[in-house]
């Protein structure tokens, strides 16, 4: 007799350092089954030739997961130079072959002018939908579709190692960059064509990859141990500022009705709310400060102690 698995009501945020060759979708369902979790996403999709950082969001700390996908990201990226592929990675046919002759200054100049904001196109082998379908099924069917270029902001590029025709970058960039597509225009720029064949992320809002584990490191610890690694709900927030509400004014806002606070002009979009209690102050969730008076945004079901 098969034994049914009890899930968790289990809150918190595990930073997972996803290994080659799995979907984002695949780590997070591995993860929420060692864990016996109730609920869990992703926070933004990673390729299964990408490796890095892919925080998980498990019961209430889901709630706050779309400002990862907002958030500004970190990635190593290896290119080869010479060869352009059908989908821009080391995954797709080879399209054309040049050769490649550039200096390391004409290299380092063609870098730099990728830096700052600018408008970029999607790769047709993306995840992004077009009419309800992701742009990777139309790709793989043969089918093109336009699509409009948007604007991103690549923060800085720095080179980390130039080898023969192959170049190893640490790029820092807004949420929607595509880097295969800055490996594809950096080619484009030098005249040679060039193809992404690695790709790591090591760092988004505030989190890097000291502290990820890896699918197996994280399976071969008991329970207990798994849970000790989840991080509050409030860390996905840590970059806002907090504000702490005394006992009636936190149950006022927890029951979804605005708190007046004298004195608070201006407007913050974003604050990390917690209740004084007495004790640990506990955590509630977001809110929003307008007219000196602040309104829940996005509240937990259940009261969070720090």
């Amino acid at each position: 007799m098969t034994v049914k698995r009890i899930k968790r009501p289990i809150s918190g945020v595990l930073l997972l350092d996803k290994p080659l060759g799995i979907s984002s979708n695949q780590a997070l369902q591995k993860c929420r089954w060692l864990l016996s979790a109730q609920k869990g996403g992703h926070t933004g999709v990673l390729d299964p030739l990408a490796t890095g950082l892919l925080p998980l969001c498990f019961g209430e700390a889901t709630k706050f997961a779309q400002r990862m996908l907002d958030a500004d990201k970190r990635y190593t990226a290896t290119l080869r130079f010479g060869a352009t592929t059908t989908t821009g990675d080391l995954e797709g046919e080879v399209l054309q072959t040049r050769p490649f002759t550039a200096s390391r200054a004409e290299v380092e100049a063609a870098v730099a002018r990728f830096v700052g904001e600018q408008l970029q196109t999607p790769p047709m082998y993306s995840a992004l939908k077009h009419e309800g379908r992701p742009l990777y099924e139309y790709a793989r069917a043969g089918i093109t579709i336009e699509r409009p270029a948007r604007r991103i902001t690549i923060y800085a590029i720095d080179i980390l190692s130039f080898d023969g025709d192959v170049l190893a970058l640490d790029v820092r960039c807004s949420k929607g960059s595509y880097i295969r597509t800055l490996a594809e225009d950096l080619g484009e720029a030098l005249g040679c064509g060039a193809h992404l064949i690695g790709l790591r992320r090591t760092g988004t809002a505030g989190f890097d990859l000291t502290t990820a584990v890896t699918p197996e490191a994280f399976e071969a610890l008991p329970l207990e141990a798994r849970d000790a690694l989840l991080l509050p709900a409030d860390s996905l927030l840590a970059d806002l500022p907090a504000l702490t509400l005394d006992a009636a004014a936190a149950d006022r806002l927890t029951h979804g009705m605005p708190v007046r606070l004298d004195g608070n002009d201006g407007i913050i979009a974003g604050l990390r709310l917690y209740g004084d209690t007495g004790g640990s102050p506990a955590f509630l969730g977001l809110g929003e400060l307008r007219d000196q008076t602040l309104y829940p945004r996005r509240l937990l079901s259940t009261v969070v102690h720090n």
